[in-house]
């Protein structure tokens, strides 16, 4: 593999990082890079390289609720401390609100695959995505951590089952779903990324079989690590970036940019 082909390789492990946390869909951008990149991504096992290093990164950040969350629900199953109660809920809400994503995945992933890929498609998704992230930009909720039901929590995980959808963005499909349910900004924002903690390490954990039978894998070592690495400092940075952006409630411009790029990839492509 040449020189250029590794750059290639690089450049779409920053683009997927830079996009995984902002809500404009990393896997619909990772599609439009690759095509305009002349890159054919075969198979899971690029997909899944470059968001385990994202995974990473968001532990990284949200190390301290991560941390947290496991000694507190600890502490309340085993001495039922009062005070941890509402930690061991929130874990609750995670497990269901993760439970549709990993259904209608397995269900559905072959379908996705076939049907539901390619860049018109993400042109299409885009402006999806770009209407929802428009319908809520000025919603301020009232919902704190401690507020949230399972009734909530299953509304955002089919959310986020959606965003199976390349163009469809995770992290916006929840937020989304998280706002105009009523939580605060900062609220909605913690439950999508410590949301995407179990569904990631789930899709890791099944896609792991695929990386060691992928037939490229050795060929393809070095431009996956420098992809690899790239993708883990852009989603570090763009996740700093974009929780500063949602304190000041800037969603707006995320649609914006949707309603640009959409048209283009689908037209351009």
């Amino acid at each position: 593999m040449d020189f250029f082909e590794i750059v290639k390789y690089f450049l779409l492990g920053l683009f997927q990082g830079f996009t995984e946390p902002i809500p404009i869909s990393s896997s619909g951008h990772l599609e439009i890079a690759g095509h305009f990149l002349n890159v054919e991504i075969e198979g899971l096992s690029f997909a899944l390289l470059v968001n385990t290093a994202s995974l990473i990164a968001v532990l990284i950040i949200y190390r301290k609720d991560v941390w947290r969350l496991i000694e507190n629900g600890l502490a309340y199953i085993t001495k039922r401390e009062e005070s941890a109660k509402s930690d061991f809920r929130f874990i609750i809400y995670l497990i269901i609100g993760t439970i549709p994503a990993g259904v209608i995945g397995i269900l559905f992933e072959d379908y996705i695959e076939k049907h539901l890929t390619g860049v018109k498609v993400v042109g299409i998704t885009l402006l999806i995505t770009g209407v929802a992230l428009w319908l809520i930009r000025n919603l301020r909720g009232r919902k704190n951590d401690a507020d949230l039901s399972i009734r909530d929590a299953l509304i955002v995980g089919l959310a986020q089952a959606v965003a199976l959808i390349p163009g469809i963005s995770r992290s916006g499909a929840t937020i989304v779903a998280s706002m105009g349910l009523g939580m605060k900004q900062e609220t909605a924002l913690r439950y999508s990324f410590l949301l995407y903690i179990p569904v990631s390490v789930g899709g890791m954990i099944l896609g792991f079989k695929d990386i060691l039978a992928d037939e490229n894998l050795a060929q393809l070592a070095l431009p996956y690590t420098f992809a690899f690495f790239a993708s883990l400092v852009a989603s570090y940075f763009s996740l700093k970036w974009f929780m500063n952006i949602m304190a000041r409630g800037n969603l707006k411009y995320f649609a914006i940019y949707c309603f640009i790029v959409g048209p283009l990839v689908f037209f351009l492509s």
